[in-house]
């Protein structure tokens, strides 16, 4: 027998999960519309060159050592998208009349070649929103109040971190380290503040061409609990007080939208090269998931240097991780009550000697919105078993009395009564 492996990093995903992750999708899907986002698919591969520009995942950042790369039968050099954000930016540099502001959703899988642990795997799903042509704040006040919207629904507790790359960059620039490039480096160490701790970082930022005192200097203000009033105090960069006089927007629409999970974090940096401006984060709150459930910011720079030259096209986007949140609600309401679930089926119809009534019956029901599947068992018993086995709530059994009296018996699974009812009595019982 062939010893059967999944690839390292990658899950099957059973159909009570799958149930589970498709009714997250369904609320995210759901918030994005009611905010007018229209939805768009791009391809899984991309040219590798699309993927590694310098203005995508940076030649600096770890977005780039896990990009999985392939080869097509023309020799040309593919890689697996590592995220939606550069395949939108490559769509909309290729659709230069699109209608701005191009507000856009897209949810599919992206591909990490990176380290695994709870809630991060190789290949996972994405859901992202985007407004494309948009210099405006109230743009991240929306799509910050969408991740508010979505998780009050989904009953997760969470904090929505948010930064601004242009305040990381003032304090830079203030504490020595003025070269553009040294300064995406320096970026990239700060975003692991939280994984490597301070000393960890430091020793990075030496590594990668900063001195000890840059370092030091770095520190007085990347502290926690820093707030935006204190940075205004010290904060003197021309950059870094546009950041903060952008973020204190934000936040200014955030209190009319009622908003009050987003906190202010200086050392929210966010590792890949192509972000400008604003930043944020999710994390849930009392949770052994530790990783973020939730991403984005501002990336000013990038669609225009798909088009060529130096043209700024404004964008910001957010990005759900739905390998996360699943991961969220299975601890939160336990596995035992999703293996309940197995099937979206929501009556079973079993035959007794009459397969072509019950037939119509099934279509009717289907007609009628309720999903429904004709019992392929024989025997009663069998059917109910089999009912039980995938969770499905009801079952319709329909026999010569039944027909003769214009009713059907429907037998509720979880109560375990039974009533003779007619087809219009059950749709709207299973309707409501």
């Amino acid at each position: 027998m062939t010893d059967l492996q999944l690839a390292k990093g990658v899950n099957d995903i059973p159909p009570q999960e799958k149930i589970l992750t498709d009714e997250v999708m369904q609320i995210i899907k759901e918030n994005f519309e009611l905010s007018g986002f229209a939805p768009l698919e791009t391809p899984l591969i991309e040219r590798f060159e699309t993927l590694s520009a310098k203005f995508a995942a940076g030649e600096a950042s770890d977005a780039l050592k896990e990009i999985f790369k392939l080869k097509d039968q023309g020799d040309r050099n593919l890689g697996l998208r590592f995220d939606l954000t550069v395949p939108l930016a490559r769509f909309v540099a290729m659709n230069p009349t699109l209608k701005m502001p191009f507000k856009r959703y897209e949810m599919g899988p992206v591909f990490r070649d990176g380290p695994i642990k709870l809630g991060r795997t190789r290949q996972f799903w994405q859901c992202d929103a985007d407004v494309i042509g948009s210099s405006s704040m109230l743009v991240e006040a929306e799509l910050l109040s969408i991740f508010a919207a979505v998780f009050k629904k989904l009953n997760l507790p969470v904090i929505v971190k948010i930064n601004n790359r242009k305040i990381l960059n003032g304090i830079l620039e203030q504490a020595g380290v003025k070269e553009k490039e040294k300064k995406e480096k320096a970026i990239i160490a700060i975003d692991k503040l939280d994984k490597i701790g301070k000393e960890g970082v430091s020793k990075e930022l030496q590594e990668r061409g900063c001195s000890k005192k840059q370092s030091d200097a770095l520190f007085s203000f990347i502290k926690e609990g820093i707030t935006l009033e204190e940075l205004e105090q010290k904060l003197t960069a021309e950059e870094g007080k546009q950041g903060l006089a952008e973020l204190k927007e934000v936040f200014s629409y955030l209190k009319v939208f009622g908003v009050t999970i987003v906190k202010f974090d200086v050392s929210l940096a966010r590792g890949l090269a192509y972000y400008t401006g604003a930043v944020f984060e999710v994390f849930l709150q009392k949770s052994s998931i530790t990783s973020s459930i939730g991403s984005g910011g501002r990336y000013d720079n990038l669609i225009g240097q798909f088009m060529g030259g130096n043209r700024e096209v404004p964008a910001v986007g957010i990005s759900f991780g739905l390998v996360p949140i699943s991961e969220a609600l299975k601890e939160k309401i336990k596995l035992e009550q999703i293996k309940e679930k197995k099937t979206p089926t929501q009556v079973l119809v079993v035959s007794i000697n009459t397969l072509n009534e019950s037939l119509r019956i099934v279509q009717e029901l289907r007609n009628a919105g309720i999903a429904s599947e004709i019992a392929l068992g024989k025997g009663v018993s069998k059917n109910l078993d089999y009912a039980n086995a995938l969770g499905i709530p009801s079952v319709a059994i329909v026999g010569d009395d039944e027909l003769k009296k214009k009713k059907v018996l429907l037998k509720d699974m979880t109560a375990g009564t039974e009533q003779l009812l007619s087809l219009r009595e059950i749709v709207k019982r299973l309707k409501k």
